[in-house]
């Protein structure tokens, strides 16, 4: 796990950062890495995986904690806990030992005859700026664990069953004697002789060769929600992987990714944008066309509008999940100066601002009256 980067060093955060924080930065590095946005670079491909990694352990609360916690070691399956307890290893027997024979415990796993919840799945989904706003239907891909059909899950070849293993009478657990420094200790151990699950397979599924599961492909049409945001998630209960011994299936979980809009910027379910208006339209006041999710619309701005000046179109903005409220749609002009003007342009133009006196340019008379006072 060396090689692997923090993950609040990924995303350019701190680690007392608010969840707002840390969706705005993901926000900022997914658009920038966004593989439409860097076509055949891989670099940037494996950034933006690098972040959505990220964002998917420090998104959620429960890993979140985790992670804080123990780091990456939180969710390698191949790093071992109790490394404090290392040091009792010469004596050839483990420190979990003596405490299962205190308590009641059992070390060496825990009993798989009991009820075991499936695992949940996750499946990104990649959708268009317009069919995360709007909605849309999209049919997901993923690979599952489900009982065979063949054994309906008991592991055994059709006509026969399962007997009780006769080590350990069923309970998949067996009692066992250690000697370690403090005296003889009794503990319990998982069943060398059927594993832990209490049962015997004599003559395995010919179909899952005696697990009673296994791995199938599914496809499952999904409804995307419109006003959905990237990095959302949505849970389809019991669509995951089936669940062991009378245990309930996982969760299907479909991680949405949206691609950036040549124009919108989203915040929420406000929108943003910018409108380039001429120098004359921002001067005289002028009625202009303005980009919204459904097309153009005319506006009017008034004379004298100055460059950065924002406007708000009310429920213009992102209709919100399961709701028929929207947000606003933020209008920022930005005033374009003329380029390549003719002689006689130009001429024109001096003899305009010849003609204007202070009184039209009242921001920047003020500034240089301040500027001249305090010097």
């Amino acid at each position: 796990m060396a090689d692997k980067r923090d993950y609040y060093e990924v995303l350019g955060v701190s680690k007392g950062s608010s969840d707002d924080e840390i969706k705005k930065a993901y926000r900022k590095l997914a658009k920038k890495y966004h593989p439409d946005m860097n076509p055949g670079d891989k670099e940037a491909e494996q950034k933006f995986k690098e972040v959505n990694e990220a964002y998917d352990v420090l998104s959620d609360s429960d890993k979140k904690a985790k992670y804080d916690a123990y780091g990456h070691a939180a969710f390698d399956p191949s790093a071992g806990g109790g490394a404090g307890f290392g040091g009792f290893g010469d004596f050839g027997f483990d420190i979990g030992d003596i405490f299962s024979s205190f308590f009641g415990g059992s070390s060496g796993g825990s009993r798989r005859n009991g009820p075991v919840r499936g695992d949940d799945i996750n499946v990104r989904v990649t959708l268009s700026f317009e069919e995360a706003v709007f909605g849309v239907k999209k049919e997901v891909s993923f690979n599952k664990i489900q009982k065979c059909g063949s054994c309906s899950g008991s592991g055994a070849e059709a006509g026969s069953a399962p007997k009780t293993c006769t080590a350990c009478g069923g309970s998949g657990q067996v009692r066992v004697q250690q000697r370690t420094p403090l005296g003889m200790m009794q503990t319990t151990r998982q069943c060398d002789s059927c594993h832990g699950t209490g049962k015997i397979i004599e003559k395995p599924c010919h179909e899952c060769r005696g697990a009673g599961y296994v791995r199938v492909s599914k496809k499952l049409d999904v409804n995307i929600p419109a006003g959905i945001d990237d990095g959302q998630r949505i849970a389809l209960r019991g669509q995951g992987s089936d669940g062991r011994n009378g245990g309930p299936a996982g969760d299907l979980n479909i991680i949405v990714s949206v691609r950036p809009h040549a124009v919108f910027e989203r915040d929420g379910y406000d929108l943003y944008c910018e409108v380039p208006i001429t120098y004359a339209e921002a001067t005289l006041g002028a009625e202009i066309e303005v980009p919204t999710l459904e097309g153009k619309q005319k506006y009017t701005i008034p004379e004298g509008t100055q460059t950065g000046t924002m406007f708000t179109l009310r429920q213009k903005g992102v209709q919100y999940v399961n709701s028929k409220s929207r947000g606003n749609l933020n209008i920022t002009v930005i005033v374009e100066v003329p380029k390549n003007l003719s002689e006689e342009q130009k001429n024109l133009l001096r003899k305009f601002a010849d003609s204007c006196g202070d009184k039209n340019y009242t921001k920047r008379t003020k500034f240089f009256k301040k500027f001249f006072k305090g010097n």
